[in-house]
This record gives C-alpha cells, structure tokens and sequence, in this order.
C-alpha cells in the first residue's frame, strides 16, 4: 500500500496518505452530519452538522494515526526498522523493514496499538462526560462520545488473534514463545485470520441478503482484506523459512555496473553502459562509496532542458533510504525489507563502500533454485 501524498514525519516517522483516505473521509462526514447528529440534536443549522462531522472526521484519522505510530515508536526500541505509515481505507498500516527478534519484541509492538486506542476511546469518554456535567455543548459532546466509542471498538477489533490484525501478532507471540517456532506461530496466526476473514464475508452477505446493503458491504470488503492480508502473512512466513540459513552474498549480483555521482542526467541517459540491461543503477562516490540508486525512470523525468546541468545525485534515492545489508547478513531478513522498499532494491556495502546489490528478482531466482529437488540435495549433503 504506497501512499499518494506524504504528510511529512511524526516522530521521525515518514508518514502518507493514501488517496482512498477519502473515501473513509467522506462517509464518516455523511454518516454523522446527515444522521448520527441529526437524530441526537435535532433543531440545529446544517453547518454545525457538518462543521462537527468534519472535525470528528479529522480527529478519527488522528486517532489512527496514534495508533500506527505507536506501533512504529515501539518498533525502534525493539530493533525494528520501519519503512513509514500510510493511512488508508481500512485504516493505518505501519510498514516494518524486518520482523521482531523474539516473542517478547512482538508482542510489545503488537500490543501497544490496542493499548493506545483504548486509552483515547477513555479520554474522549472522559471529556465527553466533563463537558456534559459542566456545559451545555450538545454536538461537542456527541462528537466526543461517538469518538470514545469508535476507539474503543477499533482497539477491541484489533485485539482479536487473527492476522494481520494486532491481535494476530499477539497469538503468534504466544505461540512463537511456546512451540519455539516463528514458522508455526504464523501458520497458527493466519490460519484464524482467514478463518475471521470468511467470518467476516459470511456475515456481510447476510446484512445483504436481509436489506443492511452498505453495513453488509463494508463487512464484505473488510473480510476480503483480513483474508488477503492474512494469506500474504503466511506466504511471507514460508518464504523466509526457506531461505533461512542462505546468506545475502549467495543472492546479490556482485560488482555492479555503477554510475559515478559527477555523472550529468545527460551524460548517463546517452551512455551506452545503462541501456537495456538494468532499470536501476548504484551511485557511487570516487572511491566505490555507496550514495544512493539511480532509476531510468526517475532521470528520464529531467527536463531535457536541464539535464545537462542536473546530476545523478540530484535525483537519485539516497543511500539512508534503501536496505544496506552486508553480505553475510541472512536473506531472510532482508525479504521484507526489499518488499517495503518503494524501488525493492538493496546495496550490499562492506563498511561503506559497494560490493553488491540485491533485487527482487534476485530473490526469486535463489527461491527457485532452492525449490528445486537438486538444490535441497545439495544443501543437506
């Protein structure tokens, strides 16, 4: 899920937003502005509906923002490199550049989420009641209420043992700490959240059925999404499992074509070295320092008015913002980094200068190789 725009960093944090945000915008200021808070206070000037429902709208999408980045803080002090958030359809999604270390990790970082919105739900319950006790603020006050009640409800959803939700991480915790294995722990974890995911369809195609058209939908789309997810979770779980034990140098292609980072847009687009071969290519200082990547798209989009004064620098994905792994650390890992990656691209330094560089079909190819019969003799001889 990539965002469409970026809302700059929280907390370090890169955070984005994607364009279906507004969907979710826009039936919440529907929902509450043409019902919720009609119904409770009737009697009052269409704006306020609509102002209040805005603003409630507003702080909803903060809540879920709370939500992720608790995740994401977690994350970090745990040893857990996250890629950013984007908030979306269905809510937020923190991106992770590698999995938790162990069962106490994952669950710290799974169980923050849940922690935080329950504790706005009891804020936003709190000042709901201060304000009905003390002021007559009756929109202010519904608004705070349905917001209590939201919060509550997504930390309860988010509770259930089921991937991909937090509750999912919770159980794979558990299992993961019981049995040993990270691999069972996630079939265990995804095996309930396709089991919740048809729960979830069954259910909305009865709403259907019995006349609740728009609930049984949502319901429909949000068990199609728990389904996905969780089916995507225990593929990712079976591939790490077979490149455990395979190191990031047996993958890489060593020694690079590179572009020298004087290099002009110009100069690199007429240079017969990057045609056709590759879609990307490593920037690397005079002495084989690493500096970032270079895509053909990203430097095709230089005006060609300017491209004989624009370098590769200028436009490249910086060095800080692609996986860095060395060459004996373990593929698996990178996997999910690689995945999270917006050019799934990796450079493999010694130190700081390149010796290599990993893409995703690098990845698919050592898979295949070890899927073959030979390749699995080989690795046991």
């Amino acid at each position: 899920m990539r965002a469409t725009f970026s809302l700059g960093r929280v907390a370090g944090v890169r955070v984005g937003v994607h364009w279906s945000v507004l969907v979710i915008f826009v039936l919440i200021m529907v929902g509450l502005a043409g019902s919720v808070f009609r119904q409770a206070h009737p009697d009052r000037p269409s704006w306020q509906y609509w102002l209040a429902s805005g603003v409630t709208a507003v702080l909803f999408l903060l809540s879920l923002l709370a939500h992720e980045v608790s995740h994401a803080l977690v994350a970090r002090r745990n040893g857990v490199s996250v890629e950013g958030i984007t908030l979306w359809l269905l809510g937020g999604l923190a991106r992770l550049r590698s999995e938790a270390a162990t069962p106490g990790a994952e669950l710290r970082i799974a169980g923050v989420g849940p922690l935080v919105s329950l504790l706005l739900g009891g804020l936003f319950a709190l000042a709901a009641g201060l304000l009905a006790a003390y002021f007559e603020a009756g929109l202010v006050v519904a608004a705070l209420a349905w917001l209590a009640g939201i919060n509550i409800l997504l930390a309860v959803f988010n509770a259930l043992p089921a991937a991909p939700l937090d509750g999912g991480r919770l159980l794979r915790a558990a299992v993961w700490w019981k049995t040993g294995s990270p691999l069972r722990a996630t079939a265990v974890a995804t095996a309930a959240g396709r089991f919740l995911g048809w729960a979830l369809v069954a259910v909305g195609v009865y709403l259907v059925l019995v006349g609740a058209v728009f609930s049984g939908i949502w319901l429909v789309v949000i068990g199609w999404f728990v389904i996905a997810m969780a089916t995507a979770e225990g593929g990712q779980a079976k591939l790490r499992d077979m490149l455990g034990g395979i190191p990031v140098s047996d993958a890489m292609t060593p020694a690079p074509v590179t572009v020298p980072a004087v290099t002009t847009i110009g100069e690199f687009l007429a240079d017969p070295r990057y045609r056709y071969r590759h879609s990307a290519f490593p920037v690397v200082d005079g002495d084989n320092t690493a500096a970032g990547l270079v895509t053909l798209k990203g430097a095709d989009g230089v005006a060609e008015t300017e491209r004989s004064s624009t370098r590769v620098t200028d436009v490249m994905v910086p060095v800080g913002d692609l996986p860095t792994p060395r060459p004996d650390d373990p593929l698996a890992r990178l996997v999910p980094e690689l995945q999270a990656n917006r050019v799934h691209r990796a450079l493999v330094l010694e130190g700081d200068r390149l010796v290599g560089i990993v893409t995703s079909s690098d990845i698919s190819r050592a898979m295949s190789w070890l899927s073959s019969s030979s390749a699995w003799r080989r690795r046991t001889l």
